[in-house]
């Protein structure tokens, strides 16, 4: 019997990443960042992405908000 691993959900993801699965251009989402209307964290020199936050600004926009 073979044990198939779990793969963890991401809780956050990097800029390029969050762009991507928007599908919006890297400039235009660091846009959004920038306008604080996507919430952002830094770690250290890293910037992550909550997923959730990024649920919730396509709520936003789709008025569901």
């Amino acid at each position: 019997m073979t044990q198939t691993a779990e793969i963890p959900t991401r809780l956050a993801v990097a800029p390029a990443e969050a762009a991507r699965m928007l599908g919006l251009g890297k400039t235009r989402f660091y846009e959004l960042l920038a306008a604080n209307e996507i919430a952002s964290i830094k770690l250290g020199t890293r910037r992550l992405i909550r997923i959730r936050d990024l649920e919730a600004w396509l709520a936003r926009q789709c008025g569901e908000a």
